[in-house]
């Protein structure tokens, strides 16, 4: 049941990552695109580590 729960968290990190990533590039301009388009990277990152935990 635990796995389940992390790999949902892992889907839900990377669906905002995109979510970010859209808003930035169609919002922003500048150094807050910059900063919204690395945090999406670090949310994209945690949710595949997410993802591999509920692998195994």
């Amino acid at each position: 049941m635990n796995k389940m729960w992390v790999s949902f968290i892992g889907m839900g990190l990377m669906i905002l990552a995109a979510a970010v990533v859209l808003f930035a590039r169609s919002k922003t301009k500048g150094w807050i695109r910059i900063i919204l388009v690395v945090v999406a990277v670090v949310l994209l990152i945690y949710g595949c580590l997410c993802e591999l935990i509920a692998l195994t």
